[in-house]
């Protein structure tokens, strides 16, 4: 136990006023307590918006927002939210991230705070925070020498979100090059496994889908910072001619195959530009769903609903999602 002398009881209800009742005394009770416990440096936040905190520009609130300065800093919030029996979720950069319009219940944590956003590099080799940003890790890698890490320059993300979702680009994937990865367990203890050790696969690690990344090391080899520069620069010129620059989460669905990408199968059925409200599907690339400025993840939903209906119909197809939805809806 991190909190010792805390003895905070949830609260139980069946009745759904009851329950959204006990949540906002819950998410006080931990507000309170984190004011007490946690050093300054941690920034806390009531009824947060979200919407600006992801690529795609939608969703409500957050109850409760935590970003903590140190390991044992979230080791202390992930105990108290389980002592309260309140869910908990952890958000990067917010790309890849649909969050409904009212917002997500209980606890958001974001690790944005300078301590969980270090790179340092060492001949061949990267260590990065899971706050660090993936162009910042690749400009650092170019800088110090080391290769292998360009295809992390485009991807809009931060080292922890790449983790947990096995990212990958130009033919690469996250976990290709992570040499060792350091992650809080849902036993509320700090890990550290070669990266070998992890199970990853297409889009997912399932090993973070319940423990919480930290930090990577990240394994390249020596080469030449010019020649890096040089592939940089094309990954770069091939992402943006390929890729629409309005607010989206990234590809929208998973590809059903590796030889049938979903952004040519919806291209193929002629869905480019398909709109409900604020959201279109993007006329650059097909599996971009965009928003116009006015979308809500309502917008969003809907349409992407309407995509994989269109599909299902005309090619008896079942896109899956590759975003992550979270939250809820907005009352009706």
């Amino acid at each position: 136990m991190l909190v010792n002398s805390l003895v905070l009881t949830p609260l139980q209800a069946d009745d759904p006023c009851d329950r959204a009742a006990s949540l906002a005394i819950r998410i006080t009770d931990l507000y309170d307590t984190l004011r007490t416990v946690l050093p300054p440096t941690c920034l806390l936040r009531r009824d947060e918006p979200l919407a600006k905190r992801t690529t795609l520009r939608v969703g409500g609130p957050a109850d409760l927002l935590v970003e903590p300065d140190s390991e044992n800093s979230l080791r202390v919030v992930m105990e108290l939210c389980a002592q309260l029996d309140l869910p908990s979720c952890v958000i990067g950069r917010g790309s890849n991230l649909v969050i409904r319009d009212g917002g997500i219940r209980g606890v958001v944590i974001v690790l944005s705070h300078p301590f969980f956003c270090s790179i340092e590099t060492q001949p061949g080799r990267l260590f990065a925070g899971a706050g660090a940003r993936l162009k910042a890790i690749a400009v650092a890698a170019r800088q110090a020498g080391i290769g292998g890490l360009e295809f992390l320059e485009g991807i809009p993300g931060s080292m922890g979100g790449a983790l947990r979702m096995n990212a990958g680009a130009m033919g690469r994937w996250t976990f290709d090059v992570v040499e060792r990865l350091r992650y809080l367990g849902p036993d509320g203890e700090i890990h550290e496994l070669a990266g070998a050790e992890v199970q990853a696969d297409y889009r997912n690690c399932p090993l973070l889908r319940s423990g919480i990344a930290l930090a990577a090391i990240l394994q390249g080899e020596l080469a030449d910072p010019e020649t890096v520069r040089v592939r940089m620069d094309a990954y770069s010129k091939k992402r943006w001619s390929s890729q629409p620059s309005q607010p989206s989460a990234g590809c929208t669905f998973k590809n059903p195959s590796v030889s049938q990408p979903a952004g040519r199968l919806i291209d193929e059925l002629g869905l480019k530009n398909l709109r409900v409200g604020g959201a279109s599907v993007s006329d650059v690339h097909a599996n971009f769903l965009v928003n116009d400025g006015t979308a809500t993840a309502a917008d969003i939903l809907q349409l992407m609903a309407l995509v994989r209906a269109r599909v299902q119909e005309m090619r008896g197809i079942d896109l899956h999602p590759e975003v992550e939805i979270v939250g809820e809806d907005l009352p009706s």
